[in-house]
């Protein structure tokens, strides 16, 4: 018997249509980690099941968890895509039903950042979800495992929970979150160990195609960690804050819980040690503003500089466009081994950025951002959203037009989707804008996927531009060259193929019958 068992979700059929096999990153689950790594801290038994890097069907986990035995069954259900904690309920419900159809009668819990967003909604849809954490979950989970038996139907001295309460759900007070002080203590790095393999450590983990230099041989082994959580800023879109998430409202917005916490440099300076010793050397940090806060990013950078592994690490991290003007700096990270930064553009018209508090671009010339980065010889990956409130088909050609001309080694865009957890959602749930029905149609590459309609234009429309944007970059020419001479001939080969790969989706078919 063991204490608690951390279940890492597989994806729904449909989510990534045919991207599915062959271009879909698989990331190992960060947050599984995490938290298995502090239960077992403080002497608490643990274990892990990652259905998608594995590919197990129900019945496959079914005997596992007979086999293990757990006091407590734990669905993790976040993802490598800020849209992936709701799109992964879909994978999880489907394990968590037929858990409770076969009789399995082990408490099951969730976290992740669609409970911690709509827990109420949450527990009135799903009845295999005995509770869920409506934060991080740290120390409500501790706390829960301190019992001597853990009683689904009594819970109400459990901070940071939703339950049934006489079968009505029931959010208690909240619980804290890990203050920044106690990050290398209570939150003391990733259980490695514990995820599946098939030759080598992480080698069921896959990057993006653009980290890898497309070149599907440099996909694998791949790991994804943090060096800090959270984010100070607020923009309307994003739902990354949901996490810190610190009162009991039916809807949370994670723009009121905007809080950045760190570990030290020389705690993740650690982790990388363990990651190089297993021969990871394609990493992903995931941190959704690293560079941002120099008396953290800089000391570890340093590290890894000073340590070699710049040499033949193939790192990313994101940013704002705003904070990677220092020649000197950049220069620094390069040395670190980050060779790509992924940087939230958003839109190439100012206004509409300032619309979604996306903020401090004003003074900014994003053309020679984008030129020093290049200049010291690091690649950008520039991250797009078309259909931001205020949006026309005029700002996003505007937008498109920008992405042309700065011409980086990655691009990326998506419609504008009103996350569970975003101002974006819970104004839509005010102003009775349709949003999806089903976790799928929170995935935006799904067939159903149903992003928001702005003032002048539909869902479908901006939808429709979006996928042929993609097309019309990816098939640039100044793009293709520029990658022909960077990395060779097969990585255009590359490109050309996954081109070939065309997304179905319903509401355009629906507007073109």
């Amino acid at each position: 018997m063991i204490d608690v068992l951390f279940i890492s979700p597989g994806n729904a059929s449909g989510i990534y249509q045919n991207l599915a096999s062959d271009y879909a990153a698989i990331e190992p689950p960060t947050w599984a980690l995490l938290l298995a790594q502090s239960c077992r801290s403080i002497g608490h038994t643990v274990d892990l099941i990652d259905i998608n890097a594995e590919q197990l069907d129900k019945e496959e986990v079914a005997n596992r968890i007979n086999n293990l035995s757990p006091r407590l069954i734990c669905f993790a259900v976040y993802g490598q895509n800020v849209n992936s904690g709701t799109v992964n309920m879909s994978g999880a419900v489907y394990i968590s039903k037929y858990l409770k159809e076969i009789g399995i009668k082990i408490p099951i819990c969730y976290i992740g950042s669609y409970i911690q967003a709509v827990p109420v909604k949450a527990l009135k849809e799903e009845p295999s979800i005995d509770f869920g954490f409506t934060n991080e979950g740290v120390y409500a989970l501790r706390n829960i495992l301190s019992e001597e038996t853990i009683d689904i139907n009594n819970l109400d001295h459990i901070k940071g929970i939703v339950w049934r309460k006489d079968g009505i759900p029931k959010i208690n007070p909240s619980e804290k979150i890990v203050p920044n002080e106690r990050m290398d203590i209570d939150l003391p790095g990733y259980a490695w160990d514990l995820l599946p393999m098939k030759d080598k450590p992480l080698d069921l983990y896959r990057a993006p195609m653009w980290h890898a230099e497309y070149d599907q041989d440099k996909r694998s082994p791949y790991a994804a960690i943090q060096t800090s959580l959270g984010c100070q800023f607020g923009c309307d879109f994003c739902m990354i804050n949901i996490l810190n998430r610190n009162d009991e409202d039916e809807i949370g917005v994670a723009g009121n819980y905007s809080n950045m916490r760190y570990w030290s440099p020389e705690f993740i300076i650690k982790e990388f040690d363990k990651l190089v010793e297993l021969g990871v050397h394609t990493i992903k940090i995931t941190d959704e503003m690293f560079l941002l806060n120099r008396k953290y990013y800089v000391p570890f950078c340093e590290m890894l500089r000073d340590r070699g592994y710049g040499k033949f690490l193939r790192m990313w991290a994101y940013s704002r466009i705003d904070t990677v003007r220092r020649p000197d700096l950049l220069k620094l990270v390069r040395e670190a081994g980050i060779k790509w930064l992924a940087l939230g553009i958003e839109s190439g018209d100012k206004a509409v950025r300032l619309e979604v508090s996306k903020g401090k671009f004003e003074d900014v010339d994003i053309n020679k951002v984008i030129e020093q980065v290049h200049g010291a010889d690091i690649e950008v990956m520039a991250n797009y959203i078309f259909g931001l409130p205020g949006d026309t088909k005029e700002s996003m050609q505007k937008t498109l037009d920008l992405s042309k001309d700065l011409c980086t080694f990655g691009w990326n865009a998506y419609a504008t989707m009103a996350l569970p957890g975003s101002k974006l959602y819970k104004n839509s749930i005010i102003n009775n804008i349709p949003l999806p029905n089903t976790y799928e149609g929170y995935s935006f590459h799904s067939y159903d996927t149903l992003p928001l309609p702005t003032d002048s234009l539909t869902a479908a429309e901006i939808l429709e531009f979006r996928d042929k944007a993609f097309d019309e970059y990816h098939s640039y020419p100044p793009f293709l060259e520029k990658i022909k001479e960077k990395f060779g001939q097969i990585a255009v080969d590359n490109i050309n193929k996954m081109l070939k790969v065309k997304l179905k989706r319903r509401i355009i078919n629906d507007q073109n019958d």
